[in-house]
């Protein structure tokens, strides 16, 4: 995989994650659900992704990648009050993954990545393919939760993606 390849990915991560937090940010946004109809209610599937990206980002970029960080902590949804709370903490983890991304090379994408105790491990790029469709199910489920609740994000497409970016190549 190229590091353009990656790049292009988490850019299309990064738009779908916008269009989610605009049609999430009103008063009308059943931020919080007793019962959703999803794995979680809106709130906690928007952080959870945040910390699965925040998590594994600090995993991959350590020397032992078998292990999470001992400062890792999960993060808890009741820590954010509300969508500008996320967006927030989600700004400075985007700086700080694209930051990191930049510094993999063609070699240390295709590289071996091993992130459990045995077996052989897999390329490294098929972790940052796991964060990329980790997010987009999770994404899926906070646009059913906005559907729902008449707050639709519109297409979240990859093709739709690189039309309104001006994308060509």
């Amino acid at each position: 995989m190229h590091p353009a390849d990656v790049a292009a990915l988490f850019d299309h991560l990064y738009w779908v994650r916008d269009r989610i937090l605009a049609a999430a940010d009103d008063p009308a946004a059943p931020l919080v659900d007793g019962a959703p109809p999803t794995l979680r209610d809106l709130r906690t599937t928007l952080v959870h992704e945040l910390d699965v990206e925040w998590s594994w980002r600090v995993r991959l970029a350590a020397p032992d990648r078998t292990v999470f960080s001992p400062s890792d902590e999960e993060l808890v949804a009741t820590d954010f009050a509300d969508v500008a709370t996320i967006r927030d903490r989600w700004a400075q983890d985007e700086a700080e993954m694209r930051t990191w991304l930049a510094t993999l090379d063609e070699a240390a994408l295709d590289g071996p990545c091993r992130t459990e105790t045995d077996g052989p491990g897999h390329p490294f790029w098929f972790h940052l393919q796991h964060l990329y469709s980790h997010a987009l199910q999770q994404f899926a489920d906070a646009a059913v939760l906005l559907t729902a609740a008449g707050r639709s994000p519109g297409e979240l497409d990859f093709l739709d993606f690189v039309e309104s970016s001006g994308r060509r190549s």
